[in-house]
């Protein structure tokens, strides 16, 4: 995963995956940082964390 700040905005960009099911088999994840992350993003001294997932409906 890659994360930056740009003019105000804080863009993240992850690798997209082959849609596999999520843990309740509800929806299809396709992109995932399998809970939270660290970055080297900061903001008022102190790292911006991410949990990201992105999905599709099965």
């Amino acid at each position: 995963m890659e994360v930056k700040i740009e003019d105000g905005k804080l863009i993240i960009v992850i690798e997209l995956q082959k849609p596999t099911p999520s843990a309740s088999g509800k929806t299809l994840v396709v992109a995932t940082t399998h809970g939270n992350m660290p970055t080297d993003c900061v903001i008022d001294g102190k790292k911006v964390v991410i949990g990201l997932n992105a999905y599709i409906k099965k």
